[in-house]
């Protein structure tokens, strides 16, 4: 590649959020800040830090009639967007605290959100997103203003709610300047609501300080150029994407793309071709299930030969990381990088240079595959109350196994039961209006209880369960669930997974069914894949019961899942059975199956199944 640079925006030069927006636009004008796809003109656009900074100026005298105060909160439900990082700014930079959230959040949840922290303003994509959210507002009294980002054109209208109005009709002609202030690093900027599996979500209270802190560690351990390009496609809601995707990106003067959606990520990704991407495992999951299908569509060859590139690609990875020696092997990857491992690359843009998966563990199979292709997926760690990466593994020390040391300044120890506590400047101010709650997880040293158990060794962190996530058979077996749910939905067949048994005799799993893979299975079988009755069928079963036991066949004896209930009904976030986060809410699949549960187990471990469903 030509030379790169770099241009980080030091701690001691930008103490705020909005201050490194400032400098960075004053530093780099002209450099190109943004990349999105307009829908007008089906082609994607640019823009430089100084078109940026003259919005968030426009931005701000809109907001700027509305009698708001420094630390008042604003609320945004918006897509990833130039727009959310131009509001975020805009705010910011009045001294105004955020409050984002997640489009696709279940209205009653949004309301909660906007009732719980006082949001006096809340910025939405347009009226058909108003319209499912105002019959659940009528208790949030502190909502004085509804912007619409949408300019009306679609012939939905705004509302007869005269707290309504669009964006586009306040937003002043000529540019303005950017709201320049002294702000305080340690006062509050945004509040950012966990959506726990169980219970309402609580207020983590972030600061200038906390997330930038953050922001600032990672380019320590990660070097990050102006050249860069991240493809932004996790909600800018979640703190993960906010501050590695946006507020890292400004910092380092590189450019961030926004994606189209979820949906059209394989195609952005080969459009955009970035050099940085940030996810969550189960994007890496579902580009390895593509992978296995298209090999079992090949012939013997063309597997032995991927298989044999992921092997010496392994192995050239464990020699860089000095934990192998030199093999004759080696001498092959020249050719096996540029017959396999490029071609498959080039369908994630071919110019990925870092990879960083976080918000859960990777499978080992995936990350073994990735790198042994030539990408190092970086892993790390982190919570939203930690701003919120922990750790992160750098390519000089990359071990897949672990999610890596902590961040420079952020210290580790171990509490009871391996539970592992974190301090540093990213640990939150706390919950808002929630002192208990704070105090449960927050010592009054500032050392954050995570919930993670974990075995720290040569300064490296290797999760090894949840406190709260172990099931606990009726024989004292200690199992984690999540473990061995990754390893099922490896499986092409299986789309969500969730293994019960809590102070039971066996385990079980409830399972949710591919569309594709479970027609195909179907029809093979001679069955309706629409029918009910066809997920009781023993053939069914049978082959589910294979392919899980296949998948688990590495877990303890007492570990295995004996029983199965299929399901074609996907978990979503509107029917309550996901977070916005895409995290099970356990109890409440527990709920919904709880009758089929019931059953398997009146019938024990190897009764006849055709009554799973």
């Amino acid at each position: 590649m030509s030379v790169w640079t770099k241009d980080i925006i030091g701690p001691g030069i930008a103490q705020t959020l909005d201050g490194l927006f400032r400098e960075r636009v004053r530093r780099t004008p002209d450099g190109l800040a943004y990349r999105f796809f307009d829908r007008g003109t089906s082609q994607w656009r640019d823009l430089a830090w100084s078109d940026v900074g003259r919005e968030v100026g426009r931005w701000q005298a809109v907001l700027g009639q509305e009698g708001l105060h420094p630390g008042d909160r604003v609320a945004l439900a918006l897509r990833n967007s130039p727009e959310w990082v131009i509001f975020d700014q805009a705010a910011l930079g009045l001294g105004l605290v955020t409050v984002p959230l997640y489009v696709d959040d279940r209205p009653d949840n949004v309301a909660h959100i906007l009732k719980d922290s006082g949001a006096r303003l809340l910025l939405v994509q347009d009226a058909a997103a108003w319209r499912r959210l105002a019959p659940h507002l009528v208790e949030a009294a502190a909502l004085q203003r509804v912007l619409l980002l949408s300019d009306g054109r679609s012939g939905e209208g705004t509302s007869s709610d005269e707290r309504v109005a669009e964006l586009s009709q306040r937003l002043p002609e000529e540019p303005q300047p950017l709201a320049a202030r002294d702000g305080d690093p340690e006062a509050l900027a945004s509040i950012v609501y966990t959506s726990g599996t169980t219970g309402r979500p609580k207020g983590v209270m972030l600061s200038h300080r906390n997330i930038s802190s953050v922001a600032q560690a990672a380019t320590q351990v990660i070097d990050i150029y102006r050249e860069d390009v991240f493809l932004s496609f996790l909600p800018l809601s979640h703190m993960l994407e906010r501050t590695g995707g946006y507020y890292l990106p400004l910092i380092t003067g590189s450019t961030v793309a926004f994606s189209r959606s979820v949906q059209q990520l394989a195609e952005d990704l080969e459009q955009v071709r970035p050099t940085a991407l940030i996810a969550v495992p189960r994007i890496f999951e579902r580009f390895y299930a593509r992978i296995q299908q298209q090999l079992e569509k090949g012939g013997s060859l063309r597997r032995r030969l991927f298989q044999a590139t992921v092997d010496v690609g392994w192995r050239r990875f464990e020699v860089q990381q000095r934990r192998a020696g030199w093999s004759p092997a080696l001498l092959l990857w020249p050719l096996l990088r540029r017959l396999v491992a490029e071609k498959v690359l080039a369908r994630m843009g071919g110019r990925l240079r870092i990879a960083v998966s976080g918000g859960a563990a990777l499978p080992a199979p995936v990350a073994r595959l990735f790198v042994g292709l030539g990408l190092p997926v970086l892993q790390g760690y982190g919570l939203t109350e930690t701003s919120p990466v922990v750790s992160v593994n750098s390519f000089h020390f990359n071990d897949p196994a672990s999610v890596g040391p902590a961040l420079p300044g952020i210290e580790l120890r171990l509490g009871e039961d391996s539970e592992l506590l974190v301090r540093g400047p990213g640990v939150m101010q706390g919950y808002w209006g929630d002192e208990q709650a704070t105090r449960q997880v927050l010592t009054p040293d500032r050392w954050l209880h995570t919930g993670d158990k974990v075995a720290l060794r040569e300064g490296r962190i290797y999760i090894t369960g949840r406190l709260k996530d172990i099931l606990v058979l009726s024989n004292g077996e200690n199992v984690p669930p999540v473990d061995m749910e990754v390893a099922i939905t490896l499986d092409d067949l299986f789309d969500q997974a969730m293994v019960v048994g809590e102070g039971r005799a066996f385990l079980s799993a409830v399972l949710v069914l591919n569309a594709e893979e479970w027609g195909k299975l179907a029809e093979k079988l001679g069955l309706d894949p629409a029918a009910p009755e066809s997920l009781e069928d023993p053939r069914v079963i049978s082959a589910a019961q294979n392919r899980v036991d296949r998948q688990v066949r590495g877990f303890p004896g007492y570990a295995k899942v004996r029983r199965l209930i299929l399901s074609t009904e996907a978990w979503t976030v509107d029917n309550g059975l996901l977070t916005p986060t895409m995290k099970v809410r356990r109890s409440r699949v527990v709920e919904r199956f709880q009758e089929r549960i019931d059953r398997v187990y009146e019938e024990g471990p190897t009764r006849a199944r055709r009554r799973v469903a």
